[in-house]
This record gives structure tokens, sequence and C-alpha cells, in this order.
């Protein structure tokens, strides 16, 4: 027993130092940053700040499909800008609701956890899982302030920031215009999504995010339970068991150094379209290491999220960087208690009929 899990200790540090093929990632995250770039800084440029956090979640459609061609990958992102869009909307939807819901955006960003996780697997997106889309509505549910008519505002920017990237995504045609098509999205397998394997994750994500959002963010006081929330989205989002633990010691570890590399970029408190220029350089920057090594996107990864937080509603730095570890330590820690269930589940045999 002892061997086993000494083997199994091995073998995911040994994946956590592994450096991936770089397979093109260039040219993703150009693509990547464009998308976030433009409608950003027309935003900024138009005095609407406020507005930025929903056009930076439309312009995530940009990373979907990375290892697709045009007509394929465009197929796929009109499935995640549609999802982007309506998640970004219920979020602000939340946001509005009077008093505190610290708990409902929990339990509803576990529930978004659960339904993209459902969506992903469906569709074969890639990247899998839901990290991003929990990531859009406990942001969009946490800023203070909003109203009822804030909804189609949001929606509408959300909706035309993932337009632009399509179009962005469609650039590639015009070196080769013989070979376009028009795009279709993908056929929806719900026997994959919803097998005996998936529907275990599924309960693994839904009870993990929760857990790691709800009894344990907040219990213990963390500003920021969302945080917790999207690192056990994260981890339990991996393909396999040993994606899953990589990916909750790579979120772990990679948000440590992610918050140092993100503390002068705070501390320097960017406005305007030098904050435009941080999410869109730390944009590209995480687009080119994703695929490679996830602790090392993660350097980017952190200042990326933090200073979209900033964004959406500026707080002290000091205690936003301290919330971060605290949270994603949490919410790994969570998702490694998961993954150890989901294979104490699988090599359970099922009891007779």
């Amino acid at each position: 027993m002892l061997g086993r899990v000494g083997a199994a200790v091995g073998e995911v540090a040994r994946a956590s130092v592994e450096i991936g093929p770089h397979a093109g990632a260039h040219r993703v995250a150009l693509r990547a940053g464009v998308s976030v770039l433009v409608p950003l800084a027309v935003l900024v440029l138009a005095g609407r700040v406020d507005l930025t956090p929903y056009a930076a979640f439309g312009a995530m459609t940009s990373l979907y499909g990375r290892h697709h061609g045009h007509v394929d990958r465009s197929g796929m992102q009109l499935g995640a800008a549609t999802a982007f869009t309506a998640t970004v909307g219920l979020g602000v939807l939340a946001a509005v609701l009077p008093g505190q819901h610290a708990w409902l955006v929990v339990l509803v960003g576990a529930l978004v956890a659960g339904a993209g996780q459902v969506l992903a697997d469906a569709l074969a997106w890639h990247p899998p899982g839901s990290t991003f889309l929990v990531f859009a509505f406990c942001v969009c549910a946490s800023i203070p302030g909003l109203g009822l008519l804030d909804v189609p505002l949001a929606l509408a920017v959300s909706a035309l920031s993932a337009a632009f990237s399509l179009l962005v995504g469609h650039v590639g045609v015009l070196r080769d215009r013989t070979g376009y098509r028009v795009p279709t999205l993908p056929a929806m397998s719900v026997r994959t999504a919803l097998g005996t394997p998936a529907r275990r994750r599924w309960v693994a994500v839904v009870l993990g995010c929760a857990l790691a959002g709800g009894s344990a963010c907040l219990l213990v006081g963390f500003e920021h339970p969302y945080w917790g929330i999207v690192a056990a989205v994260a981890a339990l989002g991996g393909a396999d068991h040993r994606t899953r633990l990589v990916r909750a010691v790579h979120r772990a570890v990679g948000t440590v150094l992610g918050v140092l590399v993100a503390w002068p970029l705070l501390a320097a408190h960017p406005r305007g379209l030098a904050a435009v220029a941080v999410v869109c350089v730390t944009q590209i920057g995480a687009e080119l290491f994703i695929g490679r090594n996830y602790a090392l996107a993660l350097l980017f990864i952190t200042p990326l999220a933090l200073m979209m937080s900033q964004l959406a509603h500026e707080q002290p730095v000091g205690p936003l960087l301290l919330d971060r570890v605290g949270s994603t330590a949490v919410g790994a820690g969570v998702s490694l208690v998961a993954v150890v269930a989901l294979l104490a589940a699988r090599r359970t045999p099922s009891a007779p009929a």
C-alpha cells in the first residue's frame, strides 16, 4: 500500500515539473491578446472602465479550440460565446439582489461549475471544464452597486466582445479562402457527458466547489470565497486523475509565485490603458504557457485575475493578495480530497443487483 502511494506521489511530482511542447502557442496567445486588448481599450477610452470586466469575459471566447482549424474552432467558440454571455448575465443578476448574498454566490457558483462541466464534456470543449465560466459568474456576481439596467448592458458588452473574438479567430481564413465553410456547432454527446464516470466527476465538482467556497472560505473568513471555487474546479476539470492531482499542486504553488509577480504590478496602481496593457500582456503570457506547464502559466494567470478583479472593484492590495493565497490553498486542498474520493469510488466494485 505504502509502495503504491509512494509511486503515485513520485509520478505526480515528475509530472508537475514537466514542460510540454510549444505546439504553436504563440498563435493562440496573439489571438487572445488582440481579443482582450481592443474591447478593453475602447471602453477605457470611452470612459466606461466599469464595463471592462464584461468585455474581458466575452474575450475569453478566444481561448477555445486552440488546436482546431478555423471552422471547427469557430463552431466551438460560438458555443463558448453563448455560454459566457449567459453566465455574465446570470452573475450580474445575482449581484443586483439586495442584502448580503455571499452564500448565494457560492451555491450558484457551484451549480454553474457543474452545469459548465456537463456542457464542456458534451461539446468536447478545449480547454475542458468550466473554470472560466465559474470565474465569470463569481466576479460579476461580486461587483457592488449594480442595478437591473446593468443586466442588459452587461449582456450586450459581453456578446459584442465575444463576437470580436470570433472575428479575430477568422483572420487566418484570409490566407486560404478556398477551405472556408460556414461554422456549425459541434454535435452534443449527452451520453458522454452523463455517463457513470462523468456523473461521479460532476458530483465531485459541485460538492468540491460548494465546500471550497462555502464551508471552507466563508467560514474561515476570506473575502473572496470564489477563488476557492475556481481553484477547486480548475483541478477537478482535468481529463484524468493524474492531471487533476497535478493541477491541484500547480494551482497552489503557481498561485503563491504568481502573487509575488502580481504584487509590484498591483502596487503601482495602474489605471486606464496601463491596466489594459497589464491584462493584455498577462493574457498573452498565460496562453504561451498554459499548455506547457500550468504552474508557469499561473505566474501570468494570477496577476491577470487580480487585475481583472481590480478593474471590477478596486480593493487594498495587501489583503487582496493574502486572500488570493488563502482561498486558493483551501480550494486546492478540497480538490485533492475530491480526487482521492473519485479514485476510491472508481476502485470500489458496484454491489450486485
